[in-house]
């Protein structure tokens, strides 16, 4: 299936951010995106880059009311000599057909998928900033667009692919951040949609979240539903805890979103010789290690700040300083050592890099 392009007149080109150190996270969106339509018994078709604009849907469009969108998040980084790179997409491709199917949506031709990402991202590669630690954003989408009241799964879809050039996603960069631990809401529950990248998780996690910044916490540190006692995740990126020489993060059980850096650390702190479990852990069990003083940091992890220092930990009223508030070594250490793979600037032993822009050769004489 041939991906078309249709470039947006010059004239009518946006004007690209000229001061870096503003750019913020997800507010920009470049000249162009991505999309492809689905229609039950046709399959997909017509898949097309063309000039950004607003999307037309009817107002009985399926996904404006029963909740039928999930999409991903994944960032193209410019690297040495211009080149430019995506990091692990092939597991955001499946990750997003996981969330397809437990959604009841088509799944998406996976070469598709990574074409028309690899072939946007080319078109608007000059959009990508070149200050360290900022990047592309790529956000792909599925949305239920078939004009219908009745509650069943869609037979018209919409799947589309914007991007835009970010920095960082916390204000305060690669600083600890503070927790707040919800014990009153839930995020997810057995059976239900917490390891899907589904809408719906997110919006029903706002309310416990403005509770949270309202307090003055950065994020929300959410327990299991069934007991409220083991930690589950933040309310952006899964959690990790070093408890005396262990690095400590919950399982994967079917309430928890697998996140693709979750993995990434999971692997590269195994290759750098830390010993990593998966087990449940209580909020009891870290309460007590901060105050025994063996917790010895704790760091969240995601595509958008890949690691983010955790200083303190709100819960039962009660606020626990984690490493004395500062960012430990080995949160440190891995966020480095991820940055620097997926920016092409050292040595990629587990194959996550690929390159789908050249660097430009340096000039003989």
């Amino acid at each position: 299936m041939e991906i078309k392009i249709k470039k947006a007149p010059l004239a009518k080109r946006k004007a690209k951010p000229t001061d870096e150190s503003k750019l913020g996270f997800g507010k920009i969106f470049t000249d162009h995106f991505f999309n492809i339509k689905y229609k039950e018994g046709k399959g997909w078709y017509d898949p097309i880059i063309e000039p950004y604009r607003p999307l037309q849907l009817d107002p009985t469009a399926m996904c404006l009311h029963y909740g039928q969108e999930i999409f991903e998040g994944l960032k193209a980084y410019r690297g040495k000599d211009a080149a430019v790179y995506l990091f692990r997409p092939q597991e955001n491709i499946k990750r997003m057909n996981k969330s397809a199917e437990r959604l009841c949506m088509p799944l998406m031709d996976e070469a598709i998928f990574m074409e028309a990402m690899k072939k946007l991202v080319t078109l608007e590669k000059d959009w990508i900033p070149h200050g360290a630690g900022t990047s592309m954003y790529i956000r792909p989408t599925m949305i239920a667009t078939e004009k219908a009241l009745g509650v069943h799964p869609a037979n018209e879809y919409l799947f589309f692919i914007v991007v835009g050039p970010v920095g960082a996603y916390y204000p305060q960069g690669f600083s600890p951040t503070k927790m707040y631990v919800s014990e009153e809401y839930v995020r997810a529950t057995r059976g239900g949609t917490g390891n899907v990248k589904a809408a719906i998780n997110y919006a029903t996690s706002l309310y416990a979240s403005r509770i949270a910044t309202n307090k003055g916490y950065t994020q929300v540190l959410w327990l299991d539903a069934a007991e409220n006692k083991y930690v589950e995740e933040v309310g952006t990126s899964n959690i990790f805890f070093v408890i005396g020489d262990k690095l400590i993060t919950p399982p994967l059980a079917g309430t928890i979103l697998p996140g693709v850096t979750r993995d990434s650390v999971i692997k590269l702190a195994g290759y750098l010789g830390i010993k990593v479990v998966e087990r449940r852990i209580s909020i009891q069990e870290i309460i007590q290690a901060a105050k025994k003083g063996t917790l010895k940091e704790a760091f969240a992890s995601g595509t958008a700040a890949i690691v983010s220092p955790v200083g303190l930990l709100y819960f039962h009223d009660k606020e626990y300083l984690i490493n004395g508030g500062k960012t430990g070594k080995i949160a440190e250490k891995l966020y480095n050592e991820i940055l620097q793979i997926q920016y092409g600037l050292k040595e990629d032993p587990f194959g996550w890099r690929i390159q789908i822009v050249p660097g430009k050769k340096a000039k003989k004489g």
